[in-house]
């Protein structure tokens, strides 16, 4: 056999095999090396699922207790509730002592005649005598009788009389309810006044716009019976211009005259 050539020329790097199975890692080298530099912190993972809520811890001891707040606006009243039982009746009290003495109230009326008493033994002639006034003037009487509706009221409402006018020298003024005086004296005054329905209004003559004490009839209003028919009579010392009229007064109401004599005054000068 004839020497061996030179060597020719490398031809190209043929493609490379598969990776061959890796080997057994080996052992670990001997410690002390320096440790790398820590490498770039990666990305945030998912969160995972919450877990379960954990058993309660003890309950801390009590806050100290907070200022008061501010009063807040009352609210609406309630209704009111039933009302109870009336309570027992307490003990009486000591009596007062007795109030002074009132005044002496007016002077009623004159009474009736009394009956007349069996004859006693004549007296002696007593002396004669001065010749007596007879007084023949100075006398009225008027009435209504014409069934007046009248409006009384509290202060006074005068009663008009335009019939059957007698009057003696006594004037009348445009309503028929004042009468004028003509001469001092002393007079019987007489009224009568007849309603339809009872009242309880009071009645009488007035002198000047004042009520004559003497002459007045009040109902007894505590027991609830009202009046019909008025009558009174008195005797009062009368001046001459004195103004006279009847009235219903002290109670507000409608006054119905009765037909024939509803309401009559009459005026007489005794002495």
């Amino acid at each position: 056999m004839g020497p061996i050539g030179p060597m020719g020329p490398m031809g190209p790097i043929g493609p490379m095999g598969p990776m061959g199975p890796m080997g057994p890692i080996g052992a670990t080298g001997p410690s002390g090396g320096e440790t790398g530099a820590t490498g770039p912190t990666g990305t945030d993972g998912e969160i995972g699922p919450t877990g379960p809520t954990g058993t309660d811890g003890e309950i801390g001891p009590t806050g100290p207790t907070g200022t008061d707040g501010e009063i807040g606006p009352t609210g609406p009243t309630g209704t009111d509730g039933e009302i109870g039982p009336t309570g027992p009746t307490g003990t009486d009290g000591e009596i007062g002592p007795t109030g002074p003495t009132g005044t002496d109230g007016e002077i009623g009326p004159t009474g009736p005649t009394g009956p007349t008493g069996t004859d006693g033994e004549i007296g002696a002639t007593g002396p004669t005598g001065a010749d007596a006034e007879i007084v023949t003037t100075n006398s009225m009487s008027a009435q209504n009788t014409e069934e007046a509706t009248i409006t009384v009221t509290i202060a006074g409402t005068n009663i008009d009389l335009p019939n059957n006018q007698n009057l003696d020298a006594f004037t009348v003024d445009g309503t028929n309810t004042i009468f004028t005086v003509p001469e001092t004296g002393k007079y019987f005054i007489s009224y009568q006044i007849n309603v339809k329905d009872e009242l309880f209004t009071e009645t009488g003559v007035t002198v000047n716009g004042i009520v004559l004490p003497s002459s007045v009839i009040s109902p007894d209003v505590g027991v609830g019976v009202g009046i019909t028919n008025y009558n009174a009579s008195t005797i009062a010392t009368l001046d001459v211009g004195d103004e006279i009229a009847l009235e219903f007064f002290g109670v507000a109401d409608t006054a119905e005259l009765q037909g024939g004599v509803g309401a009559a005054l009459n005026i007489i000068r005794l002495a």
